[in-house]
């Protein structure tokens, strides 16, 4: 006949025992002296744990996860531990302390209250700056290794990512930046058709796209397509131990993995951005000839005579940094990347978002030394 879990516990000389008994299953609760029992660990008083075991019946991980509790509040408080228990019970505790947690496989279910999260986020932005920084001097490093002819980046790994982020990324890159000129074409005519300028649609999106919008759709496009990938690859690296491995043989992660995707990125996006200038023009050339009935000459002219030229240089400087952004956001999430498969899903997360929080602020400060400087 089964009987009810059963828990004794008292103090015996300075040393907690606890004594476990009874039928022990996970569709039975706890006895009330399971968390007296726990709570009695708290006593400065004690020197040791002992856990036996007294006409134990069946047992299943519930009586495990009770008993692991036990050994793990004595070890915190550095109490000796005595486990005079059936041998198979001993063992599986055992193996439960045998090997320590990886960084980043256990969950976090301990929020605390608000001011307690926002002091806890308070205190740890410093050394997430300074580790920001140490990646970024990482880096530094390893493009003037570069420059000097010491770098161990292999010719063929930037080749592949220049594809991957350039070749790869056209379709998307057409189909959204020749939409957005559809978009800012509608949008423009809605006010200058009332007064019979039309024809300033071509301005309006010639200006628009080669100016700033042309490089950060190719932005946040490429931050969702190719931050991601950078996070998600090197993140998975990270969880197989390959990193660790590459660390262990000598190569340098940063020169391996990071350094040719910062290097593709910084070169193709501007290069995106002049191909997404050229498809937000032609959707406006589609408005303005089709919609607005305007002279596909008048409408090529008008866009050559109010776009000055130097709105393109401007364009590629935001594409220029906006590729440094996204490449330094997915690289370093990915190297910071925890030791399971959760960690990757929120590594590849952060690294989106932090990549288009950057974009939004790259583009805020670039805008405002434009304006400052009347260009």
């Amino acid at each position: 006949m089964e009987s009810s879990p059963q828990v004794t516990a008292g103090a015996v000389g300075g040393v907690w025992r606890v004594s476990v008994g009874g039928c022990w299953n996970l569709d039975t609760p706890w006895p009330p002296t399971a968390d007296a029992a726990l709570a009695g660990l708290a006593d400065q008083r004690l020197t040791g744990l002992t856990l036996t075991a007294s006409g134990l019946d069946s047992w299943d991980s519930s009586l495990l996860v009770f008993l692991v509790q036990l050994v793990r509040r004595a070890r915190a408080r550095k109490l000796k531990v005595t486990l005079d228990l059936p041998e198979g019970l001993k063992r599986l505790i055992e193996m439960a302390f045998a090997v320590p947690p990886r960084a980043g496989a256990e969950r976090e279910t301990e929020r605390g209250d608000t001011l307690e999260r926002i002091g806890a986020a308070a205190l740890a932005l410093p050394p997430r700056i300074a580790d920001f920084l140490s990646f970024l001097g990482d880096v530094s490093i390893a493009v003037w290794n570069l420059v000097i002819g010491r770098s161990r980046m292999r010719s063929r790994d930037f080749i592949s990512a220049m594809y991957e982020c350039g070749v790869q990324s056209l379709p998307i890159i057409s189909l959204t930046s020749m939409l957005f000129g559809l978009i800012l074409a509608f949008v423009g005519a809605v006010q200058l058709t009332q007064f019979g300028a039309q024809i300033y649609v071509a301005g309006l999106v010639g200006i628009g796209m080669l100016r700033v919008m042309g490089a950060v759709m190719v932005g946040v496009v490429m931050s969702g397509r190719i931050g991601a990938a950078y996070a998600a690859l090197i993140g998975t690296m990270q969880v197989n131990e390959e990193v660790d491995a590459l660390e262990t043989l000598g190569i340098s992660p940063v020169d391996f993995l990071v350094l040719p995707r910062v290097l593709a990125l910084t070169l193709m996006v501007p290069l995106l951005t002049i191909y997404a200038d050229l498809m937000g023009i032609i959707g406006g050339f589609l408005v303005g000839t089709l919609m607005l009935n305007l002279n596909p000459m008048e409408y090529l002219h008008a866009t050559a005579q109010m776009v000055p030229y130097r709105q393109i240089l401007i364009g590629l400087v935001y594409g220029t940094l906006f590729g440094v952004v996204i490449a330094i956001a997915g690289c370093y999430q990915g190297m910071r990347c925890g030791r399971s498969a959760m960690a990757v899903g929120q590594t590849t997360t952060r690294a989106v978002v932090n990549s288009i929080v950057g974009i939004i602020v790259m583009t805020a400060i670039i805008t405002i030394i434009c304006n400052v400087l009347g260009v």
